[in-house]
């Protein structure tokens, strides 16, 4: 048998998956993800601690090919993750500080300073990266005003997935997407942008060589085989950013197809051939990447979504969850088959889903969320679905913002993640958008993703369409109800007003 394994440095967990060549899952151990607080000055601060991360993949590692008989079988690695957070790193290979991670605020200051200097049309312009406080960028330029002697005795800034390819071949490297999530990368010339680091004032000696996706790096070395109990000489493929890898084994690698990848968050992703850098899809929250499918490029937009149910669940679902203990089924189950008795429309409640903010379309890191409509009369029931229906809307006024900017209407949606298990939010989706939603037979997209990279940089693939069509899952399918259609789409005209009509009422 021949084996890929792929790795995800997650912000919750760090998991390790190993896959047959056709995309079948043998074998997966995952760690939590700890973050930490070390600043008794700045408790609001947040790390990852290298030692943490690494012993965490290397456990998970071990665990997977345990399972095996030969660990030779495994004919390549690959790693992805959550991007942005880097570590500075010696020329002995030492790290001389933790991850700052993206929780941490401390950045600030170095994003209003660059707001100010160099704003948001210009950055977005050459990197396709609207500006936010935990970019790449402002962690360095943070590092040379706050620990200047650390940063002088920095080789190397390794992004977090990349310092699991260093820990495992002992190579400095990073691929496109990856290079992209630091506000640092020419999108239109994939390569380091030297005017963007010039007035960032960085050395861009500092950062690592970008590299095509499914490039091989380097090999697993004996130190990190004893370790990890992978073979030495293992092939170390780059990956890339989690997203971005998400599109491979779901076919979302192709222009005019919609990725709704759907947890606490929802990013909805869109493959394009040309780098697009309009200022409106900055405007709309939205970024531009490199991707890890070939002479490709990635718009996302993501918003709270999955968070918003849980929120509800945790206040308002005592008596399902008493329900789900009693009967040995889940909360949900009860939850979503209450909320399905309600119609289309909550008996005329509406949710405005910015209980966390708003990120996209609308960015306003300070709007909250609202229930509209309440009378008497409503149930819980009706409230779940209205919840449920908000972010629905939400997830459509994105989609409308992306079609805007593409001049192109999408073809149709593929959904990963949990809530895809939920009929209703599936139906209402569907509805909503009046778009097919398609739903792979995929429990982890992600790994598997980063495992075809692996078996592209491997030769195991010649290239990635093989590699799709060796590892493609059957998909069930979510028709729309044009008739509940015409119901949400005077529901949605109402919602869009939501959010102008309170955001002038704040606590």
């Amino acid at each position: 048998m021949s084996y890929l394994l792929g790795i995800d440095v997650g912000s919750t967990n760090l998991k390790a998956v190993l896959y047959d060549l056709s995309g079948n899952e043998i074998a997966s151990a995952s760690e939590p993800t700890q973050r930490f607080s070390p600043d008794a000055d700045h408790p609001d601060w947040a790390v990852w601690q290298p030692e943490q991360i690494w012993d965490g993949i290397a456990g998970s590692i071990k665990q997977v090919v345990s399972k095996i008989n030969d660990p030779k079988e495994i004919k390549g690695v690959s790693v992805t993750g959550m991007g942005m957070d880097g570590i500075p790193i010696d020329i002995n290979g030492d790290c001389l500080y933790p991850f700052i991670s993206w929780h941490c605020p401390r950045t600030k200051p170095q994003m209003e300073r660059w707001l100010e200097t160099v704003g948001a049309e210009k950055q977005f312009s050459i990197s396709g990266s609207p500006i936010w406080p935990f970019h790449t960028s402002f962690r360095l330029m943070w590092m040379k005003e706050n620990q200047p002697e650390i940063l002088a005795k920095t080789h190397k800034w390794v992004l977090i997935e990349d310092f699991i390819n260093f820990m495992l071949s002992g190579e400095f490297a990073t691929d496109y997407s990856m290079a992209s999530s630091t506000s640092l990368f020419d999108q239109k010339k994939q390569q380091w942008s030297d005017e963007l680091i010039n007035l960032a004032d960085i050395d861009k000696d500092l950062l690592c060589d970008a590299k095509p996706a499914g490039t091989v790096v380097g090999s697993v070395h004996g130190k990190a085989s004893e370790k990890t109990g992978l073979a030495k000489g293992t092939p170390v493929v780059l990956g890339g950013h989690d997203y971005s890898c998400g599109c491979l084994p779901t076919g979302a690698f192709v222009p005019n197809v919609i990725l709704d990848v759907i947890g606490t968050w929802e990013m909805i992703v869109t493959t394009i051939d040309k780098p697009l850098l309009d200022i409106s899809l900055c405007n709309a929250g939205a970024l531009v990447d490199s991707h890890v499918a070939g002479n490709k490029w990635a718009i996302m937009a993501a918003a709270v979504a999955g968070d918003m149910t849980e929120w509800f669940k945790s206040q308002f679902a005592s008596e399902e969850l008493k329900q789900a203990t009693d009967d040995n089924k889940s909360e949900w189950h009860y939850l979503v088959e209450k909320a399905s008795a309600s119609p289309a429309g909550a008996n005329g409640i509406m949710f405005l889903p910015h209980m966390s903010g708003s990120f996209s379309p609308v960015i306003d890191a300070e709007s909250s969320g609202a229930f509209v409509g309440l009378k008497n009369t409503h149930t819980r029931a009706d409230m779940f679905r209205a919840v449920i229906e908000g972010v629905n809307f939400q997830f459509k006024d994105i989609i409308d913002s992306l079609q805007a900017s593409l001049n192109k209407t999408p073809e149709k949606i593929i959904a990963i993640g949990g809530p895809t298990r939920n009929d209703l939010w599936m139906q209402s989706k569907a509805d909503i958008a009046s778009m097919v939603v398609e739903i792979p037979d995929i429990a982890e997209p992600v790994t598997l993703g980063t495992a075809m990279l692996a078996g592209i940089g491997s030769g195991v693939y010649n290239d990635l369409p093989q590699a799709y069509e060796a590892v493609r899952k059957k998909t069930r399918i979510v028709e729309p109800n044009e008739k509940e259609h015409e119901k949400y789409a005077d529901i949605y005209q109402k919602y869009k007003k939501l959010y102008p009509a309170l955001k002038g009422i704040r606590s």
